[in-house]
């Protein structure tokens, strides 16, 4: 299991003329095939006026499951581009569709391999690629005259404090990089000179943006 990969954070759209065809491009980050066709076909419903509705997604933890369609556009010139620009970007788990208008110009087989992977990238970035990095859930059981020392340090060391649960000692639960446990508890251990219980309790992999830790909004 890779413990980290790309993918884009949010719902993005963005549109481009070219050659007086429309293009727009949507794109979403997804958790399961069926919400990519779900995806797919509310695009569809939306724009089932436009000339093609093309679209391309790649899912799972090895890029396993890749799909595409060139929507009644000449084989090889609109699915397979918008496919080749999710790969590119080496992404995974998202669904790019674009859409298009046509504008009465036609653009050739190489016009339409140009104008698809523009609309699958204007696409993509509208909806912001992030990193997928995978953190492991570590809880810090301590008592109540260390907590404010722990958290000084943690906070000083960039580490992200989850939540923080309250009995008869000081539950910190810590959201910590992969790489970064070993360092996590060999602080812990130096500060409360090895009295408390450290825990790995859980892993999941969050968003991260210029180090931060970003809210899901997928």
């Amino acid at each position: 299991m890779k413990n980290i990969y790309k993918t884009i954070h949010s719902f993005g759209n963005n549109e481009v003329i070219i050659s007086k065809s429309k293009f727009i491009g949507y794109a979403k980050p997804i958790k399961n095939e069926n919400e990519a066709l779900e995806f797919i076909e509310k695009i569809r419903e939306k724009h089932k006026d436009a000339a093609h509705n093309v679209y391309a997604y790649v899912f799972g933890e090895n890029s396993n499951i890749q799909r595409y369609s060139d929507d009644k556009e000449p084989s090889g010139t609109a699915g397979i581009p918008v496919l080749e620009v999710i790969k590119k970007e080496e992404l995974r788990n998202v669904v790019v569709v674009v859409t298009r208008y046509f504008g009465g110009i036609k653009l050739g087989g190489g016009g339409l391999i140009r104008a698809y992977t523009k609309g699958a990238k204007i696409g993509l970035d509208a909806a912001q690629i992030v990193d997928k990095i995978l953190h492991k859930e570590v809880k810090i059981r301590t008592q109540y005259s260390l907590y404010g020392k722990i958290e000084n340090e943690l906070m000083k060391k960039d580490f992200h404090i989850d939540n923080v649960v309250y009995d008869d000692a000081v539950n910190i639960i810590v959201l910590s990089h992969f790489e970064r446990v070993e360092s996590l508890k060999s602080i812990i251990v130096e500060i409360t000179s090895s009295s408390a219980e450290i825990d790995i309790i859980g892993e999941e992999y969050f968003t991260v943006l210029d180090g931060s830790i970003l809210k899901d909004l997928s």
